[in-house]
């Protein structure tokens, strides 16, 4: 009897088959769902870190822009016509948005000039892709022409599937804000201005 109790426990050490199989089984869809988690952890961060990135530079530019504008100098020129206007131009495009701004700003002791600057801010197409284009010279004096200086220098401030426009604002008469596309040929800088972006 004593041998027959020995054989009966040696019989019952590991597992059976099924419970192998049910463990692995077990393990597998563990090792599935942690490898998911992990996916979409990395795929959401990528995609929060991507969105800081390009806040973080949405900043830049709109710090870049609100420095250029509070920059601008009062600066008289002829026009093609002969009449005398401020040295700001803004011309909208055919499509409705901004093709181009011009304007005189007072150079900067940081880039080595304190000669006065053209600055030039244009929106520019690739595709689907809109650029806003900063570039800047030095500015030759009232009598140039805002066509006769090539600026230089260019640096994308915004870039994206975006439509991108500016619009310009004074008071009217009345004392209400009144928005406008274009800004030529005026005796006066315009007293606001503001950056649309369309996603």
């Amino acid at each position: 009897m004593k041998m027959q109790r020995n054989r009966t426990h040696v019989g019952c050490d590991g597992f059976t088959l099924i419970e192998v199989l049910a463990a692995l089984a077990i393990a597998s869809v563990i090792i599935m769902a942690s490898t998911a988690l992990i996916h979409n952890v990395a795929l959401f961060f990528d995609r929060g870190t991507r969105g800081v990135t390009e806040a973080e530079r949405l900043m830049l530019a709109v710090e870049r822009l609100a420095g250029d504008f509070s920059s601008v100098r009062f600066v008289s020129r002829t026009t093609e016509a002969g009449a005398a206007a401020a040295a700001f131009a803004g011309e909208p495009s055919s499509g409705g948005g901004l093709a181009r701004v011009v304007f005189v700003g007072a150079g900067r002791a940081a880039s080595g000039s304190l000669d006065d600057d053209l600055i030039s801010l244009m929106v520019e197409q690739d595709g689907e892709v809109s650029r806003l284009v900063r570039r800047r010279a030095t500015w030759p004096g009232p009598r140039a022409r805002f066509e006769d200086v090539a600026p230089q220098d260019p640096v994308v401030l915004i870039e994206g599937k975006l439509d991108i426009s500016f619009v310009f604002g004074r008071f009217a008469p009345d004392g209400a804000l009144a928005w406008q596309e274009s800004w030529a040929g005026e005796r006066m800088l315009p007293q606001y201005v503001r950056l649309n972006l369309r996603d």
